[in-house]
């Protein structure tokens, strides 16, 4: 569905001097500094998979999704998205995908969601039944009818994030690019929103690109990930292949029941933290996690002990800070 091969964008931006006479400096002799926000960017995404393209800010990931939606030009390399080519902007493509940008709104500001979703229903072409079958399964799947008809700026920003889903999926896209769609949303709101885009893929095998910082988001919908960073792909594969690279590690947490905790030193190899509460933390490798907690035990009294796994955030970071 979706083809990307050797994706570069290149942004030329002016460096501006400080102060008054750098601005009159300008005027006469200008410097320039380019920024590679994507480079040689290569994969494929099949119809039906839902992707999680992950990376720190300014990694390149919106940049990446708007050359997708023939929002930017890449400076080059080439994207098909269902056989189309983004750059042209053809009527055609555009009724194929959608974009939502968790930071933007599309809907009219001062009119209720139902007058957008009426004006979209035009700009599409969708016929009467069509949208009338849509938006009822749409606004019971999110729970919003109530709402249709209060004012966007009046909703609360879940609510107002549940109508922006609604008109992105009122044409029937086979394609969705999905930018934070759950940023500033309170747990509740990104419980909805998650449960509402699972059931929409395996309901109708809409392709999904979604960029996101929020971890439960990426673990609960997406079985594949795509890593970037700087710009740069540096991972493309399953999530469960990236959290086994942190599996090589345990998080050993323990409440001694007085400190100082005889022996912390060797336990840790003399890496440990303690949190101001006196929680001991250690990061110890897995095949040592079974002898290591039998010390502690051994050590001195322990009101609590906890073995986890490292977080997929933690190893994100590794994979981040590695490149």
């Amino acid at each position: 569905m979706i083809e990307v091969r050797n994706l570069t964008r290149v942004f030329r931006t002016y460096k501006k001097q400080p102060g008054f006479w750098g601005g009159i400096k300008g005027l006469f002799k200008r410097e320039f500094e380019e920024t590679a926000a994507a480079k040689d960017i290569t994969f494929d995404i099949a119809e039906g998979e839902f992707v999680g393209f992950l990376g720190p800010n300014g990694a390149g990931k919106t940049t990446t999704l708007k050359m997708l939606s023939g929002l930017i030009y890449p400076t080059s390399g080439t994207a098909r998205v269902a056989g189309y080519d983004p750059t042209k902007r053809e009527n055609a493509y555009r009724r194929l995908f959608a974009l939502v940008l968790g930071q933007k709104n599309q809907l009219w500001w001062d009119l209720p969601a139902q007058e957008s979703f009426l004006l979209l229903r035009h700009i599409y072409g969708i016929p009467a039944k069509q949208y009338q079958d849509t938006l009822d399964e749409l606004v019971d799947l999110l729970d919003v009818r109530a709402k249709l008809n209060v004012m966007v700026r009046e909703l609360s920003l879940g609510e107002r994030m549940k109508m922006e889903l609604i008109a992105a999926l009122l044409h029937r896209p086979r394609v969705l690019f999905l930018d934070e769609p759950t940023i500033g949303l309170d747990v509740v709101s990104q419980k909805a929103v998650r449960n509402f885009l699972r059931e929409y893929n395996r309901k109708y095998k809409v392709t999904i690109l979604l960029t996101s910082h929020y971890m439960a988001d990426i673990k609960e919908l997406c079985e594949r990930v795509i890593v970037i960073h700087k710009g740069i792909k540096i991972y493309d594969g399953a999530l469960d292949r990236l959290e086994a690279t942190g599996g090589r590690k345990k998080i050993i947490k323990f409440r001694p029941a007085q400190l100082p905790f005889p022996a912390l030193d060797e336990l840790a190899g003399g890496k440990s933290t303690v949190a101001d509460d006196g929680e001991v933390v250690l990061h110890v490798p897995s095949d040592q996690v079974v002898s290591i907690s039998q010390r502690i035990l051994a050590a001195g009294p322990v009101a609590d002990i906890t073995i986890e796994d490292v977080p997929l955030e933690d190893v994100i970071t590794e994979l981040f800070n590695a490149h």
